[in-house]
C-alpha cells in the first residue's frame, strides 16, 4: 500500500462518481486513516450524504466478483484490507447511461457512488474486507428497486483482471441482463403537499409526472398522518399546504389550527425530509414582516404582526435548519378559484361598486409564476436558501389592482372607492396586515429567473 500525502477528491467520467484519495498514516505497527471525515470531505466536494448504515463484505479468496448493482441510495466504498478492481456503470436515464469507469482500490482510496450508478468489484487478494456506508437502511423490499447489468456485457467490455470464467460469481450475477435490455433507474419522484389548493394545482399542471397529495392523504395538522406517510420514493417535497385564514387565526380555535399546520406540521415535514434526504421546498409569505420597510429582502429579520405571520415565520425558521431547502417567500397570491382578482371581477360584472384599501402596497404573485420559479431553482440547482418571488413591475395598492380589473371588465374607474385601512377595518374584527408587502426580487433574478410583469399576468388571467 502506498501512503497518500493528503486527502483529495477527483471527479470521473460518470457524473457524481468521485474518487477520494485518503490520507493513510503508516508506521512500524501498521497504518491509520480517517475513512470517512464529514467536514474535510464535504469541503472538498463529496456530498453530505448522511450515511445511516455501515456494511462490510469479507471475501475469502482472490477472484470473488460481485455486481453490477445500482441501488436506490448513495454509498461510500472503501477497503479495510486487501485490494480490488472496481467497476462502475451509470444506469441512470440520460446521456451518461452506460458510461463505465474502472479503478483499482486499496485502503488508500475510496469512491463515492451516487444513487443509480451500478457498482461491482473483483477481489485481487485473499481475505479482502470491502466496506461501504449507505444513506438508507437496507431491507428486502428495497432490493426490488435495484437495477442490474451483466458483468460480462460486451458493450461495457470491462477488463476484469481475473477472467469471469475463472472467478467466483453468484448465479444471480451471471443472469443479469445486458445493457441493451436494462431499464434505467428512475429518479426519485417529486411530491406536492397540498395538491388541492391554488398553488398545488398550478404545480401539478407544471409537473404532470409529480405526485400530488391532498389533506385527505397527508394532513400536516395531524402528526399521525405525517408519521404514517411513506416519503421514501421522493427526492423533492414541495409544501404548498398551509393554514391561510388570516383573520380566523386570531381566534382561539384558529390560533391552534394555524400553529398545528404551519409549525408542528412543517416541523414533521422537516424531520421526514432529513430522514429521507429530500430537498424541501416551502412556500412562505410577506406576513412574516410588519410592513414597515417599503421593500423586503430575504435577510430582513422577522417581525410578524399577527398569528398567521407568526406561524409562517416559525415555519420558515424550522425549514432553514434543513441543509437541502428552498423557502419561497410570496405576496398577494392569485390562482385558480376564489381570490381577490376573481372577487373584483365578479363585483364588476354584477355592477357592485366596492370600497378597496388604497394604503397597502405590493405586487400580485400568480401561482403559475411561483410554480415556474420553483421549477427554475430546482432545475438549475440554485444554492439552497430563501428566495423572494412575486410578479415584476410597479408596486400597486389593492385599489390599483381593483381598478385594473374593473377597467378590463368595462366598468368605470369611479366604481372603485379608495379607502384607508382604518376606514375599511371600522366595525370589523380583522387581523393586522403589513402596509408594505413588496418583495425585493434581485436574488432570484441573479439566478437567471425573470419575473413576469404583473400587468401581463393579470391581463392573461382576466382573459
Amino acid at each position: 500500500m502506498t501512503p497518500v500525502a493528503a486527502l483529495s477528491v477527483t471527479p470521473t467520467a460518470i457524473d457524481g462518481l468521485l474518487v477520494v484519495a485518503l490520507d493513510v498514516r503508516a508506521d512500524n505497527r501498521g497504518w491509520f486513516k480517517e475513512n470517512w471525515q464529514r467536514r474535510k470531505m464535504t469541503d472538498l466536494g463529496v456530498p453530505d450524504f448522511g450515511p445511516v448504515q455501515n456494511n462490510v463484505s469479507f471475501n475469502t479468496a482472490a477472484g470473488a466478483t460481485r455486481g453490477i448493482h445500482a441501488e436506490p441510495w448513495d454509498k461510500f466504498v472503501s477497503l479495510a484490507r486487501g485490494r480490488i478492481f472496481g467497476a462502475w456503470v451509470d444506469l441512470r436515464p440520460g446521456p451518461g447511461f452506460g458510461t463505465c469507469v474502472t479503478l483499482e482500490l486499496g485502503p488508500e482510496t475510496a469512491v463515492f457512488v451516487p444513487r443509480g450508478v451500478g457498482n461491482a468489484f473483483q477481489t485481487l487478494e485473499d481475505e479482502t474486507a470491502y466496506s461501504y456506508l449507505v444513506n438508507d437502511h437496507w431491507s428486502l423490499a428495497a432490493k426490488d428497486s435495484y437495477t442490474f447489468v451483466n458483468l460480462a456485457d460486451e458493450t461495457l467490455a470491462i477488463g476484469w483482471p481475473i477472467p469471469l470464467e475463472q472467478a467466483e460469481l453468484s448465479d444471480a450475477d451471471r443472469a443479469h441482463p445486458r445493457l441493451a435490455d436494462v431499464v434505467p433507474m428512475r429518479p426519485r419522484r417529486t411530491l406536492v403537499v397540498g395538491a388541492g389548493g391554488q398553488l398545488g394545482r398550478a404545480l401539478l399542471e407544471a409537473w404532470p409526472e409529480a405526485t400530488g397529495v391532498t389533506r385527505a392523504a397527508l394532513d400536516l395538522a395531524d402528526p399521525a398522518s405525517v408519521a404514517a406517510f411513506d416519503f421514501s420514493p421522493y427526492g423533492v417535497v414541495v409544501n404548498a399546504a398551509a393554514y391561510t385564514a388570516v383573520d380566523a387565526a386570531e381566534t382561539d380555535e384558529g390560533r391552534a389550527a394555524a400553529w398545528a399546520a404551519n409549525v408542528s406540521g412543517v416541523a414533521a415535514l422537516v424531520t421526514a425530509a432529513r430522514e429521507h434526504r429530500c430537498t424541501l421546498v416551502h412556500v412562505s409569505s410577506d406576513y412574516v414582516f410588519d410592513g414597515t420597510a417599503t421593500e423586503h429582502a430575504e435577510d430582513e429579520p422577522f417581525s410578524p404582526l399577527g398569528v398567521y405571520g407568526q406561524t409562517k415565520a416559525a415555519g420558515d425558521a424550522l425549514v432553514a435548519t434543513l441543509p437541502a431547502h428552498y423557502v419561497l417567500r410570496t405576496s398577494w397570491v392569485i390562482g385558480a378559484g376564489k381570490n381577490f382578482v376573481s372577487t373584483m371581477a365578479s363585483l364588476a360584472d354584477r355592477g357592485i361598486a366596492p370600497g378597496v384599501v388604497d394604503d397597502q402596497y405590493g405586487r400580485l404573485t400568480f401561482t403559475a409564476e411561483i410554480a415556474r420559479a420553483v421549477d427554475h431553482l430546482l432545475s438549475i440547482g440554485a444554492p439552497y436558501g430563501t428566495y423572494n418571488i412575486s410578479g415584476g413591475g410597479e408596486v400597486m395598492s389593492w385599489a390599483d389592482v381593483a381598478t385594473a380589473v374593473f377597467t378590463a371588465h368595462g366598468r368605470p374607474v369611479s366604481d372603485v372607492t379608495r379607502v384607508t385601512t382604518a376606514e375599511y377595518r371600522a366595525g370589523k374584527t380583522l387581523a393586522p396586515r403589513p402596509r408594505h408587502s413588496a418583495l425585493n426580487l434581485a436574488k432570484i433574478e441573479a439566478t437567471g429567473f425573470v419575473p413576469a410583469p404583473v400587468a401581463d399576468s393579470l391581463a392573461a388571467y382576466l382573459d
